[in-house]
C-alpha cells in the first residue's frame, strides 16, 4: 500500500449515508479528513467553506446528479484547481467521458477497493505537488517580469522613470485627464552648465549630483500622482496630472528655493557658485488633438527660452515668455 504522506481535507457529496460512511471511514484509515454533505444542491455552499484539499462525488443523486455539482464547484473556483473524483456504479467509456467534460479529474468504481482509492489519492497527491511547483514557478516568473519592467521603464543612474518610462505615462496621463477633464502639467528641467560641471570636477562628480538633483526632484512632487523622470543627461521631467498653472508655477518656484539651498557647488558655471535649475513649463486640459509630442514640443520651447534669458529660471509656455511678471514670478534668487 502507498503512502499517501500529509493529511487532505476531503469533501464526501453523496445522498446515500451508508455510501459516505464506507467512503469516510477508508478515507479516516488513511490519515485524512472528511466533511460530509449529502444534498447536492448543498454542496456549491459546503465547498467555499471548508475549501477542500479533494473532492470524492457521487454521479447518481436525485435532482441534480453529481455532473450537476462538478460543473457548480468549478465555476466557483475561477481559475483554482480542486481534483474531484467521481464515484459511481457505472464506469463506462460514456460515463467516464460526461464526468471528465463536467469537470472531473478521475472516476472510481462503487464498491469502493481501498488500494485503488490509495493509489488514486497518491497520484492526486502527485498531481497537487506539480501544481504548487508550477504556482511557485509562476509566481517567480511573476515577479521576474515585474523586475524587468521596472529596470526597463528606470534610469540605473537616478532610479527615476527613464525616457522610454516618462513617455509611457505621459501618454497614460493624457488620456486619465482627457477623461477627467482635468488640467496637466509638465515641466522640463535642465542642470545649468551641467558639461561644465563634469569637465571641472569629473564624471563621477557629475554622476553624485546628479542623483542629488534626482532625489530633489523626487522629495518636490507634492502629490502622490506626479512623476519625475531622467528625460536625458542632465535634463529632467516632472508629470504634474491635476495640476493647474498656478499650482505648476508655485511649484516651480519652490523647486527653485530648494535647489539654491541645497548649495550643491558649481566652480565653473556662469550663473553662480552653486548648481542651479532652469526649467520649462506648459499646462493644458487634454482634448482629442493633444499629443505626448506637442506636450513636450512646447515644454522643450518654455525651457529653450528660460536657458537664452539668462538660465535659473522657470518658464512657461502658455505666459507670453518676456513678460515682466513671469521674470519677477520665476527669476531664480
Amino acid at each position: 500500500m502507498f503512502d499517501f504522506g500529509p493529511s487532505y481535507r476531503v469533501l464526501v457529496v453523496d445522498d446515500q449515508a451508508t455510501h459516505r460512511t464506507i467512503t469516510r471511514k477508508s478515507l479516516e484509515q488513511l490519515g485524512h479528513r472528511v466533511v460530509e454533505c449529502a444534498v447536492p444542491e448543498q454542496a456549491a455552499a459546503v465547498f467555499k467553506v471548508v475549501r477542500p484539499d479533494l473532492v470524492l462525488l457521487d454521479v447518481e443523486m436525485p435532482e441534480h446528479d453529481g455532473y450537476w455539482v462538478a460543473r457548480q464547484l468549478r465555476a466557483i473556483e475561477a481559475g483554482g484547481w480542486t481534483p474531484i473524483i467521481f464515484l459511481s456504479s457505472h464506469h463506462t467509456d460514456e460515463d467516464i467521458w460526461q464526468g471528465i467534460h463536467a469537470g472531473g479529474d478521475d472516476y472510481l468504481a462503487k464498491p469502493l477497493s481501498p488500494q485503488l482509492l490509495t493509489a488514486k489519492l497518491h497520484a492526486v497527491h502527485r498531481l497537487l505537488q506539480l501544481r504548487l511547483k508550477l504556482l511557485e514557478r509562476s509566481e517567480q516568473l511573476r515577479e521576474a517580469n515585474e523586475r524587468l519592467a521596472h529596470v526597463a521603464r528606470h534610469d540605473a543612474l537616478t532610479g527615476l522613470l527613464n525616457r522610454g518610462g516618462l513617455d509611457q505615462a505621459l501618454h497614460e496621463a493624457l488620456q486619465r485627464c482627457r477623461h477627467a477633464g482635468a488640467p496637466l502639467s509638465v515641466m522640463l528641467i535642465d542642470v545649468d552648465h551641467f558639461k561644465a560641471y563634469n569637465d571641472a570636477l569629473g564624471h563621477v562628480a557629475g554622476d553624485a549630483a546628479l542623483r542629488r538633483v534626482a532625489q530633489l526632484l523626487r522629495d518636490a512632487c507634492p502629490k502622490p500622482g506626479d512623476l519625475a523622470g531622467r528625460y536625458g543627461g542632465e535634463e529632467f521631467a516632472l508629470l504634474l496630472p491635476g495640476t493647474p498653472r498656478s499650482g505648476a508655477m508655485t511649484l516651480a518656484r519652490g523647486l527653485l528655493r530648494i535647489v539654491a539651498s541645497a548649495a550643491i557647488p558649481h566652480p565653473a558655471s556662469s550663473v553662480g557658485p552653486h548648481l542651479s535649475f532652469s526649467g520649462g513649463i506648459t499646462t493644458l486640459v487634454p482634448d482629442e488633438a493633444s499629443t505626448a509630442e506637442g506636450v513636450l514640443l512646447c515644454a522643450d520651447e518654455a525651457l529653450y527660452a528660460a536657458k537664452s534669458r539668462g538660465r535659473n529660471c522657470f518658464y512657461s509656455f502658455e505666459m507670453q515668455m518676456d513678460t515682466a511678471e513671469q521674470r519677477d514670478l520665476l527669476r531664480g534668487v
